[in-house]
């Protein structure tokens, strides 16, 4: 399988590499835009991205399943061997706004779990690989997660009400910059940049799928509040709250996110 995943990998990477060229030629330009249900804001930089990607990979992989954020969900996928996990623009509000920090996310999952993937920064012209088994590359270098191992000196990034959590401020962290894109963000963690980073409840699989082997494939762990590896291609595509970091951080990390979540819950309103 080996060769499959990295042959699934040059296809994610070089597919990527379009989308991300394709997603340029709107960034910064007037995009049209529109609310989707819940609020959460879509382009038409990221319809035509998830057009081109859907065209350029099935057709490659015809016997693959589907499942994209921009895409109506086809419980057909549920079926596939492998299935192509894809966010066509992570950080569309940073897109909209003209921060550079945005990218296009693509995984192939089999069982449940990530097995090629690549992260693609256009305007950064930052691309990630990794494959399961085969380690983690950035621009095709091998990349590892940070090797700190105290807490009260390590860079974390997360959402930015968490930091003022009385949990997480005991932990003595620093807080790095915000950034847009919860794919990239936790690509830094597999890079090494960030030390940690920590994740709300209700991401999706197209947020977290190629990061999620990324981060692994680098040496580090992106779990669950209990530890537990994340599963893909179910029936439920959300998740809850996640932490990621290398083995020795993981445990502090994991046991805060807990406390904030079990916190926000007792007042009455999600984390």
């Amino acid at each position: 399988m080996t060769d499959l995943f990295r042959s699934d990998r040059d296809l994610l990477a070089a597919a990527a590499r379009e989308a991300g060229a394709l997603a340029l030629s709107y960034f910064k330009r007037d995009c049209r835009s529109w609310a989707k249900e819940g609020g959460s804001p879509v382009t038409e930089a990221d319809f035509a991205v998830d057009r081109f990607l859907n065209d350029a990979l099935l057709r490659a992989r015809p016997d693959y399943g589907w499942l994209s954020e921009e895409t109506a969900d086809d419980p057909a996928r549920l079926g596939c061997d492998a299935v192509f996990v894809v966010d066509p623009i992570d950080g569309t509000r940073g897109f909209m706004a003209g921060d550079r920090r945005w990218c296009v996310s693509i995984a192939v999952v089999r069982q449940g779990r990530p097995v090629a993937g690549a992260l693609f920064a256009p305007a950064l012209d930052r691309l990630y690989t990794a494959t399961a088994g085969g380690g983690a590359q950035l621009e095709n270098e091998p990349i590892a997660v940070s090797r700190r191992t105290s807490v009260e000196e390590a860079s974390v990034g997360g959402p930015k009400g968490w930091f003022r959590h009385e949990t997480i401020r005991r932990l003595g962290a620093s807080q790095a910059p915000y950034l847009p894109s919860l794919a990239y963000r936790f690509a830094l963690v597999a890079d090494g940049r960030l030390d940690a980073a920590f994740a709300k409840p209700r991401s999706h699989d197209w947020d977290l799928a190629a990061a999620d082997l990324l981060v692994h494939e680098a040496g580090g762990r992106l779990t669950s509040v209990d530890g537990q590896a994340l599963r893909y291609n179910g029936e439920t595509l959300r998740h809850g709250a996640l932490a990621a970091g290398n083995a020795v951080l993981q445990p502090q990390l994991l046991a805060a996110v807990s406390a904030v979540v079990r916190d926000e819950e007792h007042a009455g309103h999600p984390a």
